[in-house]
């Protein structure tokens, strides 16, 4: 099998604890926007894999590994998880997973924790590796401040890498450097991976070791500079993400802009990796949009809204301060200001949600209307009916959810309780402040509160008592 063929592996190194993060998750898992910073590199591999390119993929975790497996069962179910459960450096986790890629033709190695990382830099690397037959390849970059970076020394005898401690004065002048992202020719991988040894400082097997052997031994190996350094970058620090999670808004950002997405302040405003937004979209300043969010043509989000999993049709607005999830508008339909919509709720065409309203797990029908002051829970309300303000479904017995049925043509008035389970058929109407318990047959009125009496006098007598009127001292 020639150099340009054969089944290409992935193996991902995401076993560090992070120890500078100072948190209690692993390094990989730390939020970057609303995907831990493992989604990202996973995706150029999903995209690699969609091209051919990368035919399989594993993560070797550690520590808080089972965190890491769960995420990628959940997530990834097509990733392997490999363990390394003493963190002894990145040429002992190429050596643990032996058994994994030791059957490919090619082993892509690369860090968990560059965010940044792009489908065509990698792909890049993989077509330069198989089309020259190299028996391994890195990715190398110019470091306008290269302290800390393996440099990358060329001379007469080939490539190599001279870690910043081992470095010469002359060396460290150097500003070409290692990324830590490589692929081997695993025929060529195998004689020398278990040659690595761990006499240095941190007592770790280093796999850039591995590169002067080949040098030595007289197999072919590539440096290909590509890139800027921002592309390359590792996540040790709360800053380093930071300044990661920054660079990876704004290029989300752009893309949305490029495609015909309009913002008025583009700087306020947070996108995540995995929405989806139509051309001729209008966002306000100071909104998120996370998750799979999708946004249909012509749709309109208020400033201060935040979105999670929603799925917008098209000309649906949101006016302002809304805080959506998971749920559904349909096209034309109108929610907001101030309105929390949750839990697979659903706005069918051109129906609308008011200010200070909250739907959760409900179908509000075609034209209906819940404008003010009310919340509907495990809720169907159907076609053009109008929810007065107040109104409220008395959902939760203390045990259990129970629906409530609101027909179409339906006129609600204000402060109702609908205690679940209840229907009001079609065309009914309730009288304001009813707490309505039983069922209401099509076309009644429900009238649920107890009966007015006046009493004429009061203010006079309640005045006459404040005063102590009429009491013998």
């Amino acid at each position: 099998m020639s150099g340009s063929e054969g089944v290409t592996g992935a193996l991902v190194l995401a076993a560090g604890k992070g120890t500078r993060m100072k948190s209690d998750l692993p390094k990989v898992l730390l939020p970057a926007l609303d995907q831990p910073v493992l989604f990202y590199v996973l995706r150029v591999l999903e995209q690699l894999g969609a091209e051919g390119a990368v035919n399989a993929s594993a993560v070797v975790v550690g520590h808080k590994g089972e965190m890491v497996r769960d995420y990628l069962s959940e997530e990834w179910p097509g990733t392997v998880p490999i363990w390394q459960h003493q963190q002894l450096g990145t040429g002992h986790a190429v050596q643990i997973a032996k058994e994994w890629w030791a059957g490919f033709d090619h082993l892509l190695v690369l860090p968990g924790d560059v965010p940044l990382l792009t489908e065509g830099t990698l792909a890049r690397l993989v077509e330069d590796h198989k089309k020259e037959g190299a028996d391994c390849s890195f990715i190398s970059f110019h470091a306008p401040n290269p302290f800390g970076y393996g440099r990358v020394v060329r001379s007469q005898n080939g490539v190599s890498i001279v870690e910043e401690k081992d470095a010469s004065e002359e060396q460290k002048l150097l500003s070409e450097v290692n990324s830590g992202i490589y692929i081997f020719k695993v025929s060529s991988l195998l004689p020398h991976i278990y040659r690595l040894d761990n006499e240095n400082a941190q007592g770790e097997y280093y796999l850039p070791d591995i590169i002067a052997m080949m040098v030595r031994d007289g197999l072919i190996v590539r440096a290909v500079n590509s890139g800027s350094e921002d592309e390359f970058r590792g996540i040790n620090t709360p800053r380093q993400l930071s300044e990661a999670v920054s660079l990876i808004r704004e290029g989300i950002v752009d893309t949305h802009l490029a495609a015909g997405v309009r913002m008025l302040d583009p700087s306020s405003v947070w996108i995540g990796p995995r929405v989806t937004i139509s051309s001729d979209v209008s966002v306000d300043p100071f909104v998120q949009i996370w998750g799979r969010t999708s946004i249909g043509r012509g749709s309109r989000i208020g400033g201060f809204s935040v979105l999670r999993n929603m799925t917008l049709g098209c000309g649906a607005e949101v006016v302002s301060h809304a805080v959506l999830s998971d749920s559904v508008l349909g096209d034309g339909s109108k929610v907001g200001p101030f309105i929390v919509i949750r839990d697979g709720a659903e706005f069918a065409e051109k129906a609308q949600g008011g200010k200070f309203v909250e739907i959760k797990k409900s179908r509000i029908g075609r034209g209906s209307k819940v404008p003010h002051l009310a919340y509907m829970g495990d809720a169907t309300v159907g076609e053009d009916t109008n929810i007065g303000a107040g109104t409220i479904t008395c959902n939760y017995d203390g045990v259990n959810k129970n629906p409530t049925v609101i027909g179409d043509r339906c006129f609600v008035g204000s402060d109702t309780m609908l205690v679940a389970p209840v229907t009001l058929g079609d065309d009914t109407t309730t009288a304001a402040g009813s707490v309505v318990t039983q069922d209401v047959p099509d076309g009644a009125l429900a009238v649920g509160r107890a009966r007015q009496r006046n009493i004429e006098g009061w203010a006079e007598r309640k005045r006459k008592t404040a005063n102590g009127g009429g009491h013998q001292k």
